[in-house]
């Protein structure tokens, strides 16, 4: 009988998949193929902003509204569309930009999107969430460190590190010497991005706020296991993933 395995960012999918569930965070899936509405404008990114550029984004032929999208970020606004508040999701999937296939960038990778909303939702649900994922998933003896940061789509906006996980945070060549490795992307959800979902933001009526974050399933891969070329992910070796 020859047996199947997982491949490691199978194995990691289903790993924080099994944590936000546990934290009442339910799985939603969005298109590959996605409108330039859910996956730029309804975001809150300008026409002009770079990430829209030809050089980041793949459009397609024949479909001028059309891309690949970018991020599962894509999904939130499609979401509230079409269902209202409270919810929590969480939205794993492949996505696609116009990177140079080299040992850190890959032209389609892998994204998990969390999106909380609800009435009083602050900033404090966004980093006790976020600090329960991560030391769940690397260990109750990593640091956190957050840092401010610019998302069209949040504000605030903050960038989340973690101690090296090579090093302990004790300084080596991964983290450049400084113990610390960024991780992901968060903040709290803007407010042109609810209205571009038909959410009412002025009390008592709606009053609604949320939090989202997003981060690599490659990057995460790569972190936990101490894998220094992203390309291993995707070469098919089998000596490679058998390993994990």
């Amino acid at each position: 009988m020859i047996k199947g395995h997982l491949h490691p960012l199978t194995q990691v999918e289903r790993e924080l998949v099994r944590i936000f569930s546990k934290l009442g965070f339910e799985v939603v899936e969005g298109p590959l193929i996605e409108s330039e509405w859910y996956n730029f404008d309804a975001l809150n990114i300008a026409k002009d902003h770079p990430a829209r550029d030809m050089q980041d984004t793949f459009s397609l032929k024949n479909l001028p509204d059309k891309v690949l999208r970018t991020h599962t970020s894509a999904v939130q606004v499609a979401y509230m569309e079409k269902h209202q508040p409270p919810f929590r999701i969480v939205v794993p999937g492949e996505v696609f930009r116009r990177d140079a296939l080299d040992a850190s960038h890959s032209p389609d990778f892998y994204q998990i999107e969390a999106l909380m909303v609800d009435k009083n939702v602050t900033l404090a649900d966004l980093k006790g969430t976020l600090s329960l994922f991560i030391k769940e998933f690397f260990g109750e003896n990593t640091k956190i460190r957050w840092r401010p940061g610019y998302f069209s789509f949040v504000e605030p906006g903050m960038e989340v590190d973690i101690s090296c996980t090579i090093c302990s945070g004790k300084g080596c060549p991964t983290c450049k010497k400084t113990g610390w490795v960024e991780l992901l992307g968060a903040g709290m959800v803007h407010p042109n991005v609810f209205k571009s979902a038909g959410y009412d933001l002025d009390p008592p009526a709606g009053g609604v706020s949320g939090f989202a974050f997003g981060v690599g399933l490659d990057r995460l891969v790569m972190m936990k296991y101490n894998i220094s070329d992203i390309r291993l992910l995707y070469s098919g070796d089998l000596r490679f993933l058998k390993q994990f």
